[in-house]
């Protein structure tokens, strides 16, 4: 076996050379010092002499380099000629900063979709409604009344036309306040629920109508009568309580 090559020669070198040379070995993190079977693979040296040589690593202390004299700083040596002066730099023109085509543009404002349409959508679809249920109510019993008798005899309305303004106005409304999402859960679940029982209702009066019309009946059987005499007050009392649940806050 032969001796690694340590200050210059392979013949097997006493402690304190080998002292040097074991400092100089690279450790893994968290490794302080060598260990005794790292010392004798790397040197070549039995366990004792290992031993040995590791007890002295732990006891000796490392030598600190000698700190380096300051190097002299040279002489300073005045220049022999002036100082020139110095003129202050003229005011420089401000430029308007001019933006660059990659700049990204600010977004542009999102335009909400426009309603017209459902304004032109809804004239037909009134004049049906509103002829089917004052032909359905016509069947039903109801008619011309006079509302304010003895205060103006000669004022008439026909009965009628309260079933469209009821029932298809709730039914509106109650949609919008249903898909308009800012009124308390229980209102919009209200909302939703009458709206579409109203338009089912609303669909409903005018296939009676255009039945009865069809079939050339005068007046509604009884069971169609009595739905229909119900339907202000219905609409009375759901219209009172999604008001009331709409400005609720539970």
């Amino acid at each position: 076996m032969t001796a690694p090559t340590i200050n210059g020669t392979r013949y097997p070198q006493p402690i304190e050379d080998l002292l040097p040379a074991a400092r100089a070995l690279d450790l893994p993190d968290g490794e302080v010092f060598p260990s005794r079977n790292r010392l004798m693979r790397e040197f070549r040296i039995g366990a004792p002499k290992a031993g040995e040589l590791l007890a002295l690593l732990k006891t000796t202390p490392d030598p600190a380099p000698a700190p380096a004299a300051p190097e002299a700083a040279p002489p300073v040596v005045p220049d022999p000629m002036p100082a020139p002066e110095i003129t202050p730099p003229e005011p420089v023109e401000q430029v308007a900063p001019v933006s660059r085509p990659d700049t990204p543009a600010p977004p542009a404002p999102v335009r909400s979709a426009v309603v017209w349409p459902v304004v032109l959508l809804a004239l037909p679809a009134f004049v049906a409604i509103w002829s089917g249920w004052v032909g359905l109510g016509g069947l039903t019993g109801f008619g011309i009344v006079h509302p304010l008798p003895g205060i103006w005899d000669s004022f008439s309305i026909n009965s009628a036309i309260t079933l469209p303004i009821g029932v298809e106005t709730y039914g509106a409304y109650a949609l919008y306040v249903w898909l308009s999402g800012r009124v308390p859960e229980r209102a919009r679940r209200f909302a939703k629920w009458s709206a579409l029982g109203s338009l089912a209702i609303g669909a409903l009066g005018q296939v009676a109508y255009h039945l009865l019309e069809a079939a050339g009946v005068t007046s509604a059987p009884w069971w169609i009568t009595t739905a229909v005499a119900c339907l202000p007050v219905a609409v009375l009392g759901m219209g009172a309580a999604l008001a009331h649940l709409v400005r609720t806050h539970d």
